[in-house]
């Protein structure tokens, strides 16, 4: 039986949530191998001159656990 793992992120985007969260995946995925799920956890987006500059998406990774044979 599988045994996953999970990854706190917080991904950030000048484009919008959804971006956040595939750049917040894509760098993970650099260095941690099954990802298999991601939960969205918060959205949030900071404000420069009453406009939207930074989108940003707090997530968790599961990952499944390697086992050595």
């Amino acid at each position: 039986m599988p045994v996953l793992k999970e990854l706190d992120l917080v991904g950030t985007s000048t484009v919008g949530w959804q971006e956040a969260v595939k750049e917040a995946v894509a760098t993970a995925s650099q260095t941690v191998r099954h990802i298999e799920e991601v939960e969205v956890v918060h959205l949030s987006a900071r404000v420069s001159d009453r406009n939207i500059s930074e989108y940003r998406a707090e997530i968790k990774v599961g990952f499944r656990v390697e086992r050595e044979s």
